[in-house]
């Protein structure tokens, strides 16, 4: 008789969703993390009063109801909206790109001169199937808007030249022709009032959890507790790197705390030139619209993941793919495991789309019996 039925490999919002969906009903599980807290990267630490999102920001927005009022069940969410600033060498523009932008750009004030602003700057480009993120850029906002607010950003996020990355990248961005500066469209958005690790909290209670627990330090041991294993980690790192290690952007976050009240105004300015060092200064207490007396700030540096280094953002170029193609069908074949969220799929994957996943692979594997020669598909 195994001590638990689930072993649960990360504490972050995969592995604990899953723990959660587990727990109530009646499977014994047991979640291990390496680092010192639980929640993944959603981890909060609190300084001078302030909610520190440690590892970058974090804004939860969805259009699905039943997950919104999943995680409304472990915490209130405020009414934060994110609408952040891009400063281009001292001048600033309002993201996501919409009127307010190409106004302060060109001077344009209807949707009309816009797009033919837009029109006339790639008029020579002959982009009808852009082939990388330049050329979609180009095709989607004209050549000033991608010289001064997305080229220099996008390669230090990156750390590849824009032409040298996949179109997809910057499909992400909205791009629109009305005075709105709500980056989401999405009907829910906010912030947890009391900072991410309610959330977490809420999530694990009442389950046994050990964090500073490398599940590769004795994995015979930690496979032996339990008659399952829910892997959240890098698929690389399970496989031994078989077929070669999958790429990552890090980054690296330098936090200062400041005597003074307010510092930028604004909880995220991207410093989007190609000189600036930083892609970014969060100030936190923006996030729950903090009255402290101080403030903090972090900046952000992207740079190529090493080993030592937290793994942040896949690079899902062709070569990587074709890598991680080569995992999938090992892991397919691993009996008794199940794979989820970004590290273990090599997928960015926004909050409630992990959420959303681990609720749905939970509910098809918790609701069917098993026994201990079933395979996870």
């Amino acid at each position: 008789m195994k001590a638990y039925d689930f072993l649960i490999v990360g504490s972050g919002l995969f592995g604990a969703t899953f723990a959660h969906q587990a727990t109530q009903k009646g499977w014994r599980c047991l979640v291990i993390d390496k680092r010192a807290h639980t929640g993944g990267n959603i981890f909060c630490r609190n300084e001078h009063g302030i909610n520190i999102h440690v590892y970058g920001a974090h804004i939860f927005h969805t259009n699905d109801k039943r997950i919104w009022d999943f995680v409304n069940g472990f915490s209130e969410f405020n009414r934060y909206t994110n609408s952040p600033m891009a400063n281009y060498h001292g001048k600033l523009f309002n993201l996501p790109f919409n009127m307010n932008t190409f106004y302060s750009m060109w001077g344009v004030t209807t949707p009309k001169e816009a797009q033919d602003k837009i029109k006339e700057q790639i008029a020579d480009l002959n982009i009808d199937h852009p082939k990388n993120l330049e050329e979609q850029a180009l095709k989607l906002v004209g050549r000033d808007i991608y010289e001064q607010l997305i080229k220099g950003y996008t390669e230090k996020q990156w750390g590849r030249k824009a032409t040298e990355l996949p179109a997809f990248i910057i499909k992400r961005l909205p791009v629109r022709f009305t005075y709105d500066n709500n980056y989401f469209s999405d009907k829910y958005q906010g912030i947890p009032q009391g900072g991410y690790n309610t959330i977490t909290a809420g999530l694990l209670k009442g389950i046994e959890v050990k964090t500073n627990t490398d599940f590769f330090a004795d994995r015979e041991y930690f496979s032996s507790l339990a008659h399952r294993l829910i892997y959240t980690g890098p698929i690389d790192e399970y496989f031994n790197y078989t077929a070669g290690e999958l790429e990552y952007r890090s980054l690296r976050f330098e936090h200062e705390h400041l005597q003074m009240e307010n510092y930028q105004g604004n909880a995220v300015v991207n410093y989007t030139d190609a000189n600036t060092a930083y892609t970014r200064i969060i100030e936190h207490k923006h996030f729950e619209f903090g009255t402290q007396p101080s403030t903090i700030v972090t900046k952000e540096y992207s740079s190529e993941w090493k080993p030592g280094m937290e793994r942040f953002y896949p690079v899902n170029d062709e070569r990587n793919n074709r890598r991680f193609d080569e995992y999938q069908q090992l892991a397919k074949k691993e009996a008794g495991v199940l794979f989820g969220g970004r590290l273990a799929e090599y997928k960015y994957y926004d909050m409630h789309q992990v959420i959303g996943s681990a609720l749905a692979k939970s509910a098809r594997i918790l609701e069917t019996y098993f026994s201990p020669g079933d395979i996870f598909s």
